[in-house]
């Protein structure tokens, strides 16, 4: 599978930020919104298998890439005018979204009026809100003291990230260990690459729209788009209960789980995703042509 060969773009939100776009392919439009530690660039092997049948845009949310920083008012909402500033230039009714950037795709589909099919990859949206709103204090503060390292630490226990063999790992090796592969992965990277230390900061704002959208799901009954509601036997276990509720309240919801694929089963392979492959992404993709094709 090869990756896309794309071209650059940018809309301007409603508040006035620029949000920057990949794009690829011909045919109808479908807006690609990625997760939590990526970029637009982490979905390139997607696009290219999407290429020969859609006109694939991948945005960078904000903070990253190609788009502005975020703002102090920034919530869930801010997330959706940018999705739709990306939505109306594409002329797109067609979204897939990846973790948080499921659950903005999802809340876009409640409150937007233009989309009539929408995919998601294992949703970033769960029951309650105060373990994430507790885990942020921790978070922002080690990132205001520069130790970016132990803020992932952080992270990666409040998400539920971590495997279970590594609970019991001591937490300063935790911080000692991430900060060997932020600098590996920052050697490794272009010049211009968005490395996983550039990331780092925007995980407060996918803690916070979780924690804004938790324990929000008799809301999705407004849903009117078809969902495509898609997960791996392999991913986040903190997440899979939720698709349950998920798929009991939308009312046109088909449901999908990969055997073997885990959180990152969308992405390109490497960095933060290093279990992807393009055989993982072929397979959502397949996914992906037959239900935006199905009229």
């Amino acid at each position: 599978m090869r990756t896309a060969e794309l071209t650059q773009g940018a809309v301007e939100s409603r508040d006035g930020t620029e949000i920057g776009y990949w794009k690829t392919g011909q045919g109808p439009a479908v807006v690609v919104l990625h997760g939590s530690m990526e970029s637009a660039r982490s979905h390139t092997l997607l696009a290219g298998a999407l290429a020969g049948d859609f006109t694939v845009y991948l945005p960078d949310r904000r903070g990253r890439g190609l788009s502005g920083p975020h703002r102090p008012e920034h919530t869930v909402r801010t997330e959706v005018e940018d999705l739709e500033a990306v939505l109306t230039a594409a002329g797109a009714e067609f979204a897939f979204g990846v973790s948080a950037g499921g659950a903005v795709v999802l809340e876009a589909a409640r409150t937007l009026p233009g989309l009539r099919k929408v995919a998601l990859y294992e949703p970033a949206i769960v029951d309650n809100p105060t373990p994430h709103r507790e885990w942020l204090i921790r978070f922002d503060r080690e990132v205001a003291e520069g130790n970016l390292a132990g803020a992932m630490v952080t992270s990666m226990y409040g998400l539920q990230l971590a495997p279970a063999f590594l609970k019991v790992v001591p937490r300063r090796l935790m911080t000692r260990i991430t900060e060997k592969m932020l600098v590996k992965d920052e050697r490794q990277a272009g010049a211009d690459a968005i490395t996983m230390r550039k990331l780092a900061p925007t995980i407060h704002y996918e803690g916070a729209l979780i924690a804004e959208l938790a324990g929000t799901f008799e809301a999705f009954r407004e849903v009117s788009a078809d969902v495509l509601l898609m997960g791996g036997s392999k991913g986040l276990a903190a997440l899979k209960p939720w698709r349950d509720t998920l798929e009991k309240v939308l009312p046109h919801c088909r449901r999908v789980e990969f055997d073997g694929l885990d959180h990152g089963g969308s992405s390109d392979p490497g960095g933060i995703n290093p279990g992807g492959s393009a055989q993982a992404v072929g397979r959502v993709a397949g996914e992906l042509k037959t239900f935006f094709k199905r009229s």
